[in-house]
C-alpha cells in the first residue's frame, strides 16, 4: 500500500485526528499533502511534524463551508506543489440532538460542513483532478469521509445520519459522473474511533463525567473485535483508496468499524 509516490493530496480538516493521521501516512508513503483546517496552531504543528519526519506538507487556513476558501486552498496547493492528484473530504462535525429540540440553525450547521463542504471541495478540485487524471497511469481520486452512521441509524442522530448518508450516495453519483474522466470516487465509513470526536460521541451519549467510562465500555463491547478504532485504522484505509492499489474501485464503501455493522 505504498503507491502514492509523488502524488499530491489535499486533506480537509487535517489539523488533528483522522485527517492528521491520514496526512502523516500519505507522506510516509511518498506523497505530498496540503493540510487545511480552521485550527491554525494545530495545523502548523502537524505540518512541522511531517517535515521533521522527512515529508512534504503545507497548511492552509480553510473554512469548508465557504467557496472562496476552497478556491484559495486548491490554488495554494497547486501553486506550491504543481498539481493535485487526490482530494480527501475529511472535515466534519458531530452532535446528537432529538428532532423536537433541533433548530433549523442546528440542521443547517450540520449540512453546511458535512454536505456543503464535500460538494464545494469536489466542485472546486475537479478541474485540477481532471488534469492530473489525464496524465496519470490510473487517474486521480476523491475519498469522502462518511460514517457507519451513513449506513445505519443512530439514536438522536438524525441530522448526522442524514449528512453522512448523503455523503455515501453523493459519492456513488459522482463516481458514475467522473468515471469518463478517470477520477475514482469512494467513501470510507469509520466506526467509533478514539479521537476528540469519538470522545465527544461518548460524552454526548453519557452526559459526561463518570458515566462516560460505562458508555465507553459498552461501545467497546459493541465492536466484535473488542476495541475502539484508532486513527491509523482509518488513515490506512484513506491512503489505500487514494493509491494505485485501488485502481479498479469507484463508487465503493470501505467500512472500517471493527465488525459493528456486521451484526
Amino acid at each position: 500500500m505504498n503507491r502514492v509516490d509523488g502524488k499530491i493530496a489535499l486533506i480537509s480538516g487535517a489539523a488533528r485526528g483522522l485527517g492528521a493521521q491520514a496526512a502523516k501516512v500519505f507522506t510516509q508513503n511518498g506523497g505530498k499533502v496540503v493540510i487545511t483546517d480552521l485550527l491554525e496552531d494545530q495545523g502548523h504543528a502537524t505540518v512541522e511534524e511531517i517535515k521533521k519526519a522527512g515529508g512534504e506538507a503545507i497548511f492552509v487556513r480553510h473554512d469548508v463551508t465557504k467557496e472562496e476558501d476552497w478556491q484559495t486552498a486548491v490554488k495554494t496547493g497547486v501553486d506550491h506543489f504543481g498539481g493535485l492528484d487526490v482530494l480527501v473530504n475529511n472535515a466534519g462535525i458531530f452532535f446528537l440532538k432529538p428532532t423536537e429540540e433541533m433548530t433549523l440553525d442546528d440542521w443547517h450547521r450540520m449540512i453546511s460542513v458535512n454536505l456543503d463542504g464535500v460538494f464545494l471541495g469536489t466542485k472546486t478540485a475537479l478541474p485540477e483532478l481532471k488534469k492530473s487524471a489525464a496524465k496519470a497511469k490510473v487517474g486521480s481520486a476523491i475519498v469522502n469521509l462518511s460514517s457507519i452512521a451513513g449506513i445505519t441509524g443512530a439514536y438522536n442522530g438524525s441530522a448526522y445520519c442524514m449528512s453522512k448518508g448523503g455523503v455515501r450516495l453523493y459519492t456513488k453519483a459522482c463516481a458514475l459522473e467522473f468515471a469518463p474522466h478517470r477520477i475514482r470516487v469512494n467513501s470510507i465509513h469509520p466506526g467509533l474511533i478514539d479521537t476528540d470526536m469519538g470522545r465527544q460521541v461518548i460524552d454526548d451519549i453519557s452526559g459526561g463525567g463518570a458515566a462516560s467510562n460505562a458508555v465507553r465500555d459498552a461501545m467497546v463491547s459493541a465492536h466484535p473485535l473488542g476495541r475502539l478504532g484508532v486513527p491509523l485504522d482509518i488513515a490506512n484505509g484513506i491512503v489505500f483508496l487514494a493509491s494505485d492499489d485501488a485502481a479498479f474501485m469507484t463508487g465503493s464503501e470501505l467500512v472500517v468499524d471493527g465488525g459493528n455493522t456486521a451484526q
